[in-house]
């Protein structure tokens, strides 16, 4: 069974640039680290606020899996394939559940904020089937016949989608991603709070932190 997963040019986005997702991440974790220190009643309100936020999707890519499907009916006189590129959609998220106190180290001389973000998780893929492409071929294709091809075709589909949304160079996409809506979310609300220009390093689970 033939499987190419192509990812379409230009549509892997930054969701955290358009949503307000990124706003409650700073916000939370602001409380998280100073939300016990009085840096004055509308900022720690506004922190506090956000404290129930558990999750932020950082990067999205959009996939076309093209896959294929085979069935034979009829001691072997009915064969047909159906062969479907079916839309997906893969998102990638920060369990913000998992960031506690231990995963912020704050450097008062230099300024210096250290976040170490737990490993990113990757959604099951999102079959968009009313935008799928069909191509069957067979002299006669009969009703169970083009169930089981579909059928066949969603399960390859999102097997394949799964496998491309973990390959190097979209997993590299979205952890720059998840990298850089936290560095800049952080640094807003760092000044506010009264620590002026703040530098904020992130790295993942298992990267080498800042010399």
């Amino acid at each position: 069974m033939a499987a190419d997963l192509l990812t379409e040019p230009g549509t892997a986005r930054l969701p955290w640039l358009i949503t307000g997702g990124a706003l409650a991440l700073a916000a939370w974790l602001g409380w998280q680290v100073w939300g016990t220190q009085d840096h004055g009643d509308p900022i720690t309100t506004s922190l506090t606020a956000f404290e129930k936020a558990n999750r932020l999707t950082v990067f999205s890519a959009q996939l076309a899996p093209v896959v294929s499907a085979d069935d034979v009916r009829g001691y072997s006189l009915l064969k047909s394939r159906q062969i479907a590129v079916i839309p997906a959609r893969v998102d990638y998220t920060l369990d913000l559940a998992k960031l506690d106190a231990g995963r912020f180290r704050w450097d008062p001389s230099g300024k210096l904020l250290t976040v170490t973000l737990p490993p990113l998780q990757v959604s099951k893929p999102n079959l968009d089937e009313a935008r799928a492409q069909y191509l069957r071929e067979g002299v006669w294709i009969t009703g169970p016949a083009q169930a089981k091809l579909t059928r066949d075709n969603t399960l390859l589909a999102e097997r394949q989608a799964g496998e491309q949304a973990a390959n190097p160079v979209l997993m590299g996409l979205a952890t720059s991603a998840a990298k850089q809506a936290v560095a800049q979310n952080l640094a807003v609300p760092l000044k506010v709070a009264g620590y002026g220009n703040v530098r904020v390093s992130v790295r993942f689970d298992g990267e080498p932190g800042p010399p």
